[in-house]
């Protein structure tokens, strides 16, 4: 036989030891999470936790800020799909469209515009953040990795992490260092709006709904058009995809576009909810969305996004539901902490995610 499969190597048994602790770290975190989430329910029942409504506000802003998180996972697992590398620069793909996206809405505020005509106004930000993140995702493609293509692993990732610095010192340069506010929403989006006898924040509800959408729309793009069939074939097998007479090329170029379409969308829906851009905006929430598309399974589009929102949960909820059990002071400020623990755990006892990873042949082999 003279095929991969026959040539592979047998894998190497884990010395025992190693299978001992990792039980040990499984027992130990188990006891942990049960010990915190206890500590949190005494608290509760002795009424020093925080209320019913806390908890609600804090699990929906959980969700929001997962959703953004989801679908700047998506691109992230979408090249990671295609290419078999992870594209730090992804953050920064992110950043250009929330900073793009400033400026237009500053015109539209400077005009009147912005307080007059709020959906058409929200709807051209978010279509000049679509159109920047996307432009900037396929330069970067074309200019950084493109000619890399056939190069050793490694090579792409550290380019895509001097691309990421790149990006962030070049926008620094353009427009500056300082924070830039967008315009507040209208009161009527700020206010509570009443939603499944829940009462939500405007800017909450519209984030969750416009992610949601966005998801169906990736699906339904990936799944039913020819360019969607084209990029699953590719990310399953490249060679054999260009025999069967699809253009690598471009469909690795569509792969960035549509990656950085969907950064450009969480883009927008961030302005909704923090207003505050600068040229380091899309570093933490780059990392956060690298960890939620680990968290999901690597290369699974729904993963990455469901992913994203268990990490915003994790980030809302956790550090009240478990932290506060041990009397920690100050728990809100350790969201970061319990997001990328969190992440440790899912993989000591799930290590290729809690969806699976969907590799392609050659990752597979």
């Amino acid at each position: 036989m003279t095929s991969a499969a026959a040539t592979r190597l047998p894998r190497r048994r884990r010395p025992g030891w190693v299978d001992s602790f990792l039980l040990a770290v499984r027992i130990a975190a188990i006891v942990l999470l049960i010990w915190g989430i206890a500590g949190t329910v005494v608290k509760g029942i002795n009424g020093e936790g925080p209320t019913g409504e806390a908890w609600r506000d804090l699990v929906v802003a959980g969700i929001a800020q997962g959703a953004m998180y989801g679908l700047i996972a998506l691109g992230y697992s979408m090249v990671y799909g295609v290419l078999g590398f992870i594209n730090f620069a992804h953050g920064e793909v992110f950043m250009s469209g929330g900073m793009v996206g400033f400026f237009v809405a500053n015109y539209l505020w400077d005009i009147h515009f912005w307080d007059t005509n709020f959906v058409l106004s929200i709807l051209l930000v978010l279509a000049s953040s679509i159109l920047a993140s996307t432009l900037v995702a396929v330069i970067v493609e074309r200019v950084a990795y493109r000619p890399l293509r056939d190069a050793p692993r490694l090579i792409p990732l550290i380019t895509s992490i001097g691309i990421s610095f790149f990006l962030q010192y070049t926008f620094a340069g353009l427009f500056g260092v300082a924070v830039k506010n967008y315009p507040p929403p209208p009161d009527y989006l700020r206010a509570r709006i009443g939603f499944l006898d829940l009462e939500i924040e405007g800017t909450k509800l519209a984030v969750i709904v416009v992610a949601v959408v966005t998801m169906i729309a990736l699906y339904l793009f990936v799944e039913k058009t020819r360019t969607g069939r084209s990029i699953r074939a590719v990310a399953e097998d490249k060679e054999i995809a260009a025999l069967m007479g699809i253009n690598v090329d471009r469909t690795i170029v569509a792969t960035f576009a549509v990656g950085g379409a969907m950064a450009g969308v969480a883009g927008t829906l961030w302005a909704l909810l923090f207003r505050g851009v600068s040229f380091i905006t899309g570093f933490l929430p780059g990392i956060k969305a690298f960890t939620a598309a680990v968290l999901g399974g690597i290369g699974n589009l729904g993963g990455a996004m469901a992913g994203g929102v268990l990490l915003g949960l994790f980030e809302g909820v956790g550090p009240q539901l478990v932290l506060a059990g041990f009397g920690i002071p100050g728990v809100s400020q350790l969201k970061d902490v319990v997001a990328f623990t969190a992440l440790v755990l899912v993989l000591i006892f799930k290590p290729s995610g809690l969806f699976g990873e969907r590799l392609s042949a050659e990752d597979r082999a």
